[in-house]
């Protein structure tokens, strides 16, 4: 993601789209949307962004890039980490409605909740707006939604996100010299997400477009990096012979436990390359100044996808401008050369 050094002035000044740099799509939500309820707020607003795996570095940021926008529009903001627990997401909300917050930002563990919690919010006529991962109203899958009945969203686009991390992969391939006959692709995701089967997707498609041949094994994960550790140990295991590994995945978790159960499988940085998404793992491989199978990632900043789902829940409360379908953040993609420059925050 490239990330924004410009100070973030409110937006009701300059305008969200040319504060941030974002584009919107704003087709498929209307006032017959998921919303449709909600009241607008004269008074001061008060918003509660409920996030799953809060401690996550990412998300540590949206939380942090929300808090900033929230204190510049006089916004009352409570932040709930949900861990990856589905059932406590569906008590925080009836928890936030209870106490009188006029929006609902969420980023759920499980999309099987979704319904749930928009049947739960249009009773309460309180907006909902989902950030990351897409929500459905209808049933337990996005994936099978209709456009109409997924929640407006803020986040990333995954098809120009998986794209950039595919073609990436293919010029770190080429530069390398490989053989097709050789390697071997590891696809790493959480299978039940919907935004993460976009990602790898396009990764798939634009590295094929580039580099034709090399197959790809698909590897289920639960998006952490020792779950992906173990599920491609595995999968290196089963695949004797291999001599080089191209690796991508959702995110960066993904990609550095696959890095990472390759090196343990006596596998040097030389014959990996992996791609990430996300970046804040990946600088961690790179601060260490030695060789890493982590190759590039891109990054994405949470600080902008929570300051924009603020602003556009405070847009929609006070001025009544309706939800667009989709909002996304712009991407940067950083390597061991450049990502202090980028501005990529590595703790």
């Amino acid at each position: 993601m490239s990330p924004v050094r410009a100070r973030l002035l409110p937006a009701a000044a300059l305008g969200l789209s040319t504060v941030l740099g974002l584009t919107a799509c704003s087709s498929g939500q209307t006032a017959d949307g998921p919303d449709s309820q909600a009241a607008p707020v004269s008074g001061k607003i008060s918003l509660t962004y409920l996030q799953k795996q809060g401690d996550q570095e990412y998300f540590v940021g949206e939380a942090a890039g929300a808090k900033s926008r929230a204190a510049e529009l006089g916004i009352d903001l409570k932040v709930v980490n949900l861990g990856s627990d589905a059932n406590k997401t569906v008590g925080e909300v009836q928890s936030a409605i209870a106490q009188k917050s006029n929006g609902l930002i969420v980023v759920v563990p499980d999309p099987a909740v979704g319904p749930q919690i928009v049947q739960t919010a249009r009773d309460a006529e309180v907006a909902l707006l989902t950030s990351d991962d897409q929500v459905c109203a209808t049933g337990p899958s996005p994936a099978s939604c209709a456009k109409g009945d997924l929640v407006p969203r803020i986040g990333f686009s995954g098809e120009q996100m998986g794209a950039e991390v595919g073609k990436r992969a293919a010029a770190e391939y080429r530069k390398a010299g490989w053989k097709a006959a050789d390697t071997r692709i590891i696809s790493a995701w959480k299978q039940d997400v919907t935004v993460c089967g976009d990602r790898v997707k396009a990764a798939g498609a634009a590295f094929d477009a580039a580099v034709p041949g090399v197959r790809t094994l698909d590897v289920a994960t639960d998006n952490t990096p020792t779950g992906a550790q173990d599920k491609v140990a595995a999968t290196v295991t089963a695949n004797p012979g291999v001599k080089h590994w191209v690796v991508w995945g959702c995110n960066d978790e993904n990609v550095q436990g696959g890095v990472t159960a390759l090196r343990n499988a006596g596998i040097g940085p030389q014959d990996i390359d992996g791609v990430g998404l996300g970046a804040y793992l990946a600088c961690k491989e790179w601060k260490s100044g030695k060789p890493s199978g982590m190759k590039a990632a891109l990054f994405i900043n949470g600080k902008d996808v929570g300051a924009l789902a603020v602003q556009t829940m405070y847009d929609r409360l006070k001025n009544g401008k309706e939800f667009p379908a989709e909002a996304f953040a712009p991407t940067k993609m950083v390597d061991a050369g450049t990502w202090q420059a980028a501005g990529v925050s590595c703790g």
